[in-house]
């Protein structure tokens, strides 16, 4: 080997394969960075699809509730038309009755006092 030329074993100069060794561990620690990312960002999404599930069955039985639920007020809205093509005196009859019965009760609290 030359002194003057200072060349390493495979003729490169000794400057080019320190910056070619600079390289290689720049490299390496930004594989190392990126493989670290791309495990957060697994872990990340492992995370949102299990969100993803637990918000989905959630979403199911609110729906079976809504139906449920629509059936229950179907069903009311049912009695009522029935409720309200009977009759219409019989109705009058009760709300008279009612009005009677509020009226004496004011009237019965009002003389107590």
């Amino acid at each position: 080997m030359a002194r003057d030329g200072m060349k390493h074993r495979d003729g490169a100069p000794r400057h080019e394969m320190s910056g070619y060794s600079m390289q290689e561990e720049e490299n390496e620690r930004l594989t190392e960075s990126l493989r670290m990312k791309a495990s957060a960002l697994k872990s990340l999404s492992i995370d949102i699809g299990t969100e993803v599930k637990y918000h989905n069955k959630l979403l199911g039985e609110m729906d079976s509730d809504f139906d449920s639920a629509g059936g229950i007020l179907g069903a009311t809205m049912g009695r009522l038309k029935v409720l309200s093509r009977g009759s219409q005196t019989k109705l009058l009859c009760y709300m008279m009755l009612f009005s009677l019965f509020v009226f004496f009760v004011i009237y019965w609290f009002l003389k107590l006092r």
